[in-house]
């Protein structure tokens, strides 16, 4: 079966009506373009068909645009629906009690593995589903522009697989595994370390997909503790994101200036958006115990050190001092 037609039964047999790409719409758009090119070749008199025009107007005018509108809503869907998964594993006492019973009243209540089971295997396949459709267009162009956007959508945070709900997921999945429960979102997922001990979270997918994580914090070159994610897609430690962005942890990183940027790629405005990993926080302090209680000692001092400068800069502002 193509993958054409394998993706839009997929998409069709949602119980939920989840956004997608219009796979067989994106198609007909790169057969016009080639059959036109084809024709005005013969017309001409052409016939080296490894030439192309640098801008085409079709594809460039409605490919581009209508696959960057997909592309966000899918990405956006993706978002949404893993954070509001996650909310509900990682609830506690009354208020995990209380999602419970809304949901059960609303007869919509599925499973917190299947939940995530499904949004994994949406993730994959429509990240399937751009590189396929990107390739497609390469080849009808003969070339690299699609590669190109690849670029472009990771620039605009729309890489599906860069998602730092994602990576959560995987590292729910690894949680779920170890506290013997027998259902598993994922195959192939694992928290894995090389020689010198850093750790990546590893996954293997179908279709040739892979997903690599680097778990070692770039500012402290340790293991990141606390994680939080950047909108550029790039993970810290909390405390080592606060000093980049030149603010506390008493005031966030949301109180960072936009003009603050990412120490690795240099985007500027990451910080406002900022995810915290508390799935992968769960899973790296129990994968590494005594560096976990030996980094929350260390910073057990900073944190108080820093919360006092704080409130002793409020109380100096405050008598006029």
């Amino acid at each position: 079966m193509k993958f054409c037609k394998k993706y839009q039964e997929y998409m069709q047999g949602q119980e939920k009506k989840l956004p997608g790409l219009g796979f067989k719409k994106l198609k007909k758009i790169l057969k016009k373009c080639r059959s036109d090119f084809h024709s005005n070749n013969a017309i001409d008199g052409h016939h080296d068909t490894q030439t192309c025009p640098h801008h085409c107007p079709v594809c460039d005018g409605t490919f581009f645009p209508t696959l960057l509108k997909e592309m966000s809503a899918v990405v956006g869907c993706f978002n949404n629906h893993a954070q509001k998964l996650l909310e509900l594993h990682l609830a506690s006492g009354f208020r995990k009690c209380f999602i419970w019973f809304k949901a059960k009243l609303q007869n919509n209540h599925v499973t917190l593995i299947q939940e995530g089971k499904d949004l994994v295997t949406y993730a994959l396949i429509n990240a399937v589903a751009i590189r396929k459709i990107l390739k497609k267009y390469d080849k009808v162009h003969y070339s690299n522009q699609g590669q190109a956007f690849k670029s472009q959508a990771q620039s605009k945070h729309i890489e599906i697989l860069q998602s730092p709900w994602l990576c959560e997921l995987m590292a729910f999945h690894i949680n779920l595994r170890e506290s013997k429960v027998k259902s598993v979102l994922l195959e192939g997922c694992n928290l894995t370390c090389n020689d010198d001990g850093q750790p990546s979270l590893t996954c293997e997918l179908f279709d040739s997909v892979k997903v690599n994580i680097d778990l070692t914090c770039s500012i402290c070159l340790d293991i990141i503790f606390y994680p939080v994610a950047l909108t550029c897609g790039h993970i810290f430690c909390h405390m080592c994101a606060c000093a980049a962005a030149s603010v506390t942890i008493v005031d966030g990183l949301k109180a960072a200036e936009l003009k603050a940027k990412c120490p690795l790629c240099r985007e500027g405005g990451v910080y406002e958006g900022a995810v915290q990993l508390d799935e992968l926080n769960i899973l790296l302090s129990r994968s590494f115990p005594k560096y976990w209680e030996a980094r929350l000692q260390t910073e057990r001092v900073e944190r108080i050190h820093q919360i006092k400068d704080y409130w002793d800069g409020h109380c100096r502002a405050f008598l006029g001092i």
